[in-house]
């Protein structure tokens, strides 16, 4: 990997996500090498892939190069690499371009969706975790409606505007209000000679309430909202299968859709090489103990969604979000300065600063440790927290810029298919000649 010695402890961190970067930048100009190593050379805000799905913003907006984030930073080396293994005897991580040797080895390797076995819905769905599957889930959405345009089958145009969101936690909630807004402000000027007023927006939970992460109130809440803007929420109902074209249910519902999106849940996403009793079954997470490091081993260490903690507190680890990755990667900065002094590590204490979610213009809910509110102000909140929390200057600027714009004109100016997107198992639907 042409990465130099160094007369410091080498530390390699696998993911440049929230966790692998806050644990970079607290180990900035410190008595390490640290080397980063992702598959892509951004960095992705997450929490706003939605948008760029549904075309209010473009992926550019939400995406920071690694490399800049941390070009101020002494014996930093990043390299764009797929690691395809962990060699724990040697000390050596074994990716596509070769092979480095560590001293310390950080897992923050995130999270991948999660279809729970089921082989027809990996298939079939589409997942909302990269920003080239925002970018399919964009084209596909505005494929269907010129591709409805030219059908005079009733069924297949109702197919290609029936668009269901299986999973009520916040990204199916948002994605189901960001589309509700497309479908009541910008499509009907786009589509004149299309009755949009038959898209379907169907939001599918298995549990007994949305947002089920979240409070109480903040739940009816967010279903209050989701059903004034005309979509529709089922609840109770599990998704057992989906063909490319008829959803089945638990039940004798079943739903005639083209576009499925799968936002139902994540599993960690492991890398080959550790031990079977580093690992646990469920969510494919890494055991970690309160230092974070993995279980079995005194040099590698696991933080963010890929690491499981159990405290008292949280039972069953931290939930799979950006705050307990980011105080992961900054408490294992601290750890990590501590072994190389050879001072005692701290346990990691998750400070929860509370959850929220927006379900469109004006609507969010927001539950803070001590304060749960609703509506216009939870949505400011919202806003002002997506804003603090992304990367650079520029990127801040662009996304407030197009907030304002968007807010004013009610428009999303970036429904563009820059790259056609066809499904692996394409529905194939007849239309007449032109």
């Amino acid at each position: 990997m042409n990465i130099p010695r160094s007369s410091f402890p080498r530390v390699v961190i696998i993911g440049g996500g929230f966790a692998g970067i806050a644990l970079a930048k607290k180990l900035r100009n410190k008595s390490v090498q640290v080397v980063l190593l992702d598959k892509h050379n951004y960095h992705n805000f997450q929490p706003l892939m939605y948008q760029v799905a549904t075309g209010g913003l473009e992926p550019d907006s939400i995406a920071y190069p690694i490399r800049k984030v941390l070009q101020e930073s002494n014996d930093f080396y990043f390299r764009l690499a797929d690691v395809k293994e962990i060699d724990t005897k040697n000390n050596k991580v074994i990716a596509d371009i070769g092979e480095l040797r560590y001293d310390y080895l950080v897992l923050a390797t995130g999270s991948k969706t999660n279809f729970f076995g089921n082989k027809e819905m990996e298939r079939n769905c589409m997942a909302m975790k990269t920003i080239p599957q925002s970018l399919n889930i964009r084209s596909l959405i505005l494929e269907n409606f010129e591709q409805a345009l030219l059908t005079n089958d009733i069924e297949e145009r109702h197919s290609l505007m029936n668009f269901v969101l299986v999973g009520g936690g916040p990204t199916g909630v948002e994605l189901a209000g960001a589309l509700a807004e497309m479908k009541k402000a910008v499509l009907p000027k786009d589509y004149p000679d299309l009755d949009v007023r038959k898209m379907e927006i169907n939001l599918i939970q298995s549990g007994d309430r949305i947002l089920n992460t979240m409070s109480e109130n903040a739940s009816k809440k967010a279903e209050e909202f989701l059903i004034k803007l005309g979509v529709s929420v089922w609840k109770n109902v599990r998704v057992m299968g989906y063909d490319g074209r008829i959803i089945t249910t638990n039940s004798d519902l079943t739903f005639d859709s083209a576009t499925v999106i799968w936002t139902a849940g994540v599993q960690g996403a492991l890398v080959n090489g550790l031990s079977a009793e580093s690992l646990i079954a469920r969510a494919d997470r890494i055991k970690v103990n309160e230092f974070n490091q993995v279980v079995g081993y005194k040099n590698i260490f696991a933080i963010g969604d890929i690491a499981y903690m159990v405290s008292e507190d949280f039972p069953q680890g931290h939930p799979m979000m950006a705050q307990p990755a980011i105080q992961h990667g900054r408490q294992l900065a601290a750890n990590i300065i501590n072994l190389v002094a050879k001072k005692p590590l701290s346990p990691f204490v998750y400070k929860d600063k509370g959850s929220m979610a927006t379900i469109g213009r004006n609507k969010a809910v927001v539950d803070l440790p001590h304060y749960k509110f609703s509506g216009v102000f939870a949505w400011f909140v919202w806003m002002f927290v997506h804003l603090l929390s992304l990367i650079g200057f520029k990127n801040k600027a662009v996304v407030f810029l197009n907030w304002v714009y968007n807010y004013i004109r009610f428009d999303r100016e970036a429904r563009l298919i820059i790259r056609p997107y066809k499904k692996k198992h394409q529905v194939n639907f007849t239309t007449d000649e032109i």
